[in-house]
């Protein structure tokens, strides 16, 4: 059983509201929040917390930050969606901005993260029949165990975790699953002539903040280039600046073929998302063939320029680095018997919980929330450590003298 901590008649009221007409497809912790600036987020009670989600790293420029807060207000009093049936004075203004941020020929814009995702393997398989010369339904995608890309039925069809595909069944065919962070099992499977794709996140995020060996990217792209096979980065929560470099695979100086982007690309305001990659593979799908009623809006164009660009002028990337370390050293050097392991990159970071008690790491993210600090256990032992990359050097001592604290519960 989760442990159960009493929350306020007001609290209860707002989760029994959600109990009684959501779908229960959610276990959120029992808090409520209404408002959020920089770091914190207040709840219906006006208690104050450290946010150490983020969003799932959506929200790494800090809560309604005001320059992207301002960007979304100013055009959502303009125009906000014209549909792609026409053009907006926003989108090429937007495209030509992103394309030149990361280096790409085109963009094809989405919405959600899984979105984009899709929308990557669909631009590999096509580009692998129509470039690659692959036999008509033949196309291979290769992929990682532990892997999150999203809950769509094709995503879970390729997924390892039971939660995420039982009893959603039959599966869509065209994947071939591999351990993550293993040369070998990648170069074996490279060796299918009808593989079109690699997909990959740099960082395992779901699965607890999972760092590979150090040159695993970039041998991995050696292999994928020896093989005519196009390196997909899904870099949905690992991008824009969360591990410490603009792009987690920059690390390495990895440049993928196909670039997945979404969450942070509006600060934590609107669903954007975005797939960007050279013309030989973007150019393979013409007018009918790929599309979104929302992809490309006006207002998703304003806010993604406002928030890419406070990334760069406020050094997000650097901040993250620097204190991302900081994090980590401070974490390790609390030599509690119940954290067994302090990992990441940047501040995209996880604990793992070392106790008898199965629900302990659920305990712990309770008496945290108790204690001021909101974080959540992900596949039961791993707490995810990600607060926004706003976050200062005295903010960190403090979050980990709460986690110190909140330890004691476990005793």
């Amino acid at each position: 059983m989760h442990s159960t901590i009493a929350v306020s008649a007001n609290t209860q009221s707002f989760i029994d509201r959600e109990e009684q007409f959501g779908a229960h497809n959610y276990h959120p912790l029992p808090v409520v929040l209404k408002r959020g600036e920089g770091v914190f987020m207040w709840d219906v009670d006006d208690k104050c917390y450290y946010d150490f989600l983020s969003g799932y790293s959506a929200v790494n420029q800090g809560h309604c930050h005001p320059k992207i807060v301002k960007a979304l207000i100013e055009q959502a009093q303009q125009l906000t969606l014209t549909s792609r049936a026409f053009h907006n004075n926003l989108l090429g203004e937007y495209e030509e901005y992103i394309t030149r941020y990361f280096g790409y020929d085109k963009v094809l814009p989405m919405n959600t993260g899984v979105e984009a995702v899709e929308t990557a393997i669909k631009l590999a398989r096509r580009w692998g029949y129509t470039v690659k010369g692959i036999e008509e339904n033949k196309a291979m995608i290769i992929v990682c165990a532990h892997n999150f890309h999203g809950r769509t039925s094709t995503v879970i069809s390729f997924s390892t975790d039971p939660s995420s595909y039982t009893k959603f069944g039959p599966y869509m065919p065209g994947f071939k699953v591999i351990p993550y962070n293993d040369l070998e099992a990648l170069q074996e499977a490279l060796e299918d002539k009808n593989v079109c794709g690699f997909l990959v996140e740099p960082i395992q995020g779901e699965a607890g903040v999972v760092v590979p060996d150090e040159g695993y990217l970039t041998t991995a792209k050696q292999y994928c280039e020896a093989a005519n096979v196009l390196f997909i980065g899904d870099e949905i929560q690992t991008g824009l600046c969360r591990t410490g470099k603009m792009l987690a695979c920059d690390h390495e100086n990895v440049r993928p073929d196909i670039l997945i982007l979404g969450k942070a690309l509006s600060g934590g305001t609107i669903p954007v998302s975005a797939v960007l990659a050279d013309d030989e593979i973007m150019m393979t799908i013409k007018p009918g063939e790929h599309g979104s009623t929302y992809g490309g809006n006006p207002l998703a164009c304003a806010v993604a320029m406002a928030s890419l660009q406070v990334l760069k002028d406020e050094n997000m990337a650097e901040n993250a680095e620097r204190l991302g370390k900081l994090l980590r050293d401070e974490l390790k050097a609390l030599n509690s018997p119940y954290i067994s392991l302090v990992r990441g990159k940047g501040l995209l970071n996880a604990i793992v919980i070392k106790h008898s008690n199965p629900e302990a790491a659920w305990d712990l993210c309770m008496e945290m929330k108790e204690n001021g600090l909101l974080a959540k256990p992900t596949h039961g032992d791993k707490i995810r450590l990600a607060p926004p990359l706003v976050i200062t050097e005295e903010q960190i001592h403090e979050c980990v003298s709460i986690i110190e604290k909140s330890l004691k519960v476990l005793g």
